[in-house]
């Protein structure tokens, strides 16, 4: 009799179990909250500010220099991108005129939509976009501000406290799309289709993401040629975590190629082993960093190999040499030039 009684009480608790299992799991292989919010477009980059403080021990990213037109959104705003924002979700539109076509629309040039998490301050960002915006109109209870910027509409709305949207596409629906998901309940079978595809591919713990179909014969696709004379869809992620130490000591990089085939594949695995075999050999004769042991772990590190129709390509950058390149690249940026910020004359307000 104790077993009959018991018996429904132990089955229940496994369901319950199984269920947060598969929930915890179906999580993990979902793309972030952010980036399941863009719309369907043909390429995805993803940045987590948040993680990357945390891994550079809790320190804020370097300095910029600021424009006027900064300077003055800072002010009015109380926001400052590299100090406030925790997340950044970007969604590119090709043109539907190039070579396979594209979610742009008809636009010339590609555009963007994106998805920013942070420590904003929702009615200072509000009303600093009313001072700008030429024009705003209400949709399900959210004000979307469009501003008119080099020629495009960008639209932007507040989402959240700690969540903003905008898309300079020319399709307001975009825009009101991202709204309505953001009023929906949290689900890991959402977001667009490219990224549910293959964002397992992504590695766990990532500080950074990109999704992207690829083709070599559309326009300003030129840095691809030398590698991929097909198109295909690529994976490339940096992780602060070790697949198998677990360790947070290096990024761990790796890019996967997708191709229609393996001998496609096969193609670009032999570009690849070209190109890195002559970089080391260049490396050795020339001597360049040949003192810098962090630029030389990172060249010892790369490998490629194929699996069928996909093309890996890993390496493990030590985080004393992205510090070294954040560096040289805060310097350069807050460099003065012929004319310094504080010397270009303010837009009109």
């Amino acid at each position: 009799m104790r077993i009959r009684r018991t018996f429904p009480i132990v089955l229940a608790v496994v369901i319950v179990a199984a269920a947060i299992i598969l929930a915890v799991q179906l999580r993990k292989h979902a793309p972030p909250e952010a980036a399941r919010l863009l719309p369907g477009a043909d390429a995805f980059f993803y940045l987590n500010l948040k993680s990357a403080r945390r891994a550079n021990s809790g320190k804020e990213l370097p300095a910029v220099s600021h424009d006027p037109e900064y300077e003055r959104f800072i002010r009015e705003t109380g926001f400052q991108f590299e100090r406030d924002l925790d997340v950044a979700a970007f969604a590119i539109h090709y043109p539907a005129r190039w070579p396979g076509g594209g979610s742009g629309g008809a636009a010339r040039e590609p555009r963007f939509s994106e998805v920013l998490e942070g420590k904003f301050h929702s009615e200072r960002l509000t009303d600093y976009l009313r001072q700008i915006a030429q024009s705003a109109e209400i949709y399900h209870s959210v004000d979307i501000f469009t501003i008119q910027l080099q020629g495009r509409a960008l639209r932007v709305a507040v989402l959240s406290p700690d969540t903003v949207a905008a898309s300079n596409h020319d399709d307001p629906a975009v825009i009101q799309g991202i709204v309505d998901r953001s009023k929906r309940l949290a689900s890991p079978f959402g977001g667009p289709s490219l990224l549910r595809q293959y964002f397992k591919h992504v590695q766990l713990a990532s500080l950074a993401w990109v999704v992207a179909r690829v083709d070599p014969s559309a326009p300003g696709a030129s840095a691809w040629n030398t590698v991929f004379t097909k198109p295909a869809t690529v994976v490339i992620s940096g992780s602060y975590l070790s697949p198998l130490h677990l360790t947070a000591e290096a990024v761990h990089l790796r890019a996967e190629a997708f191709s229609a085939s393996p001998e496609d594949a096969h193609y670009i695995a032999d570009k690849l082993t070209l190109f890195l075999a002559l970089t080391r050999t260049a490396e050795t004769s020339v001597g360049t960093h040949g003192t810098d042991a962090d630029v030389k772990a990172l060249f010892d590190s790369l490998k490629v190999r194929q699996e069928d129709n996909r093309t890996i390509l890993t390496a493990s950058m030590p985080f004393t040499f992205l510090h070294k390149m954040v560096s040289e690249s805060s310097s350069e940026l807050n460099e003065p030039t012929a004319a310094s910020p504080a010397q270009m004359p303010a837009k009109s307000k």
